[in-house]
């Protein structure tokens, strides 16, 4: 009887683990902004000129972090807009000498330009 049992346990540890992992893949996540190396360097070129005060050092900014409000984040510079208008509703900051675009809806990461 005890043998039963510890197996119909073991079992549905079994099931469990396995449920679990299958419900939940790991997606990783990719930018969601096609641009292309030229556009990249206009962005960066650019916001390289605003004097754009750092993020905080421990700011996550990998690609679909989610930002805390208390982060300033910067309006895209018309200059910006006009050469690269598939951003211009994004707002973005700077860290470690990278530009981060950021959603402003949700203040999800879309896009590091290094």
């Amino acid at each position: 009887m005890k043998t039963r049992y510890v197996v119909a346990t073991a079992a549905l540890l079994l099931l469990a683990g396995f449920g679990a992992s299958a419900q939940t893949p790991v997606v990783p996540t990719q930018s969601k902004i096609n641009l292309t190396l030229e556009q990249r360097h206009v962005i960066k070129e650019i916001v390289k000129d605003l004097k754009i005060q750092p993020a905080p050092a421990g700011t996550d900014i990998s690609v679909g972090a989610e930002l805390p409000q208390t982060i300033k984040l910067e309006t895209i510079p018309n200059e910006i807009a006009a050469k690269v208008p598939q951003i211009k509703s994004h707002q973005f900051l700077v860290k470690d000498d990278k530009v981060v675009l950021v959603e402003p809806k949700d203040h999800r990461v879309v896009e590091v330009i290094e």
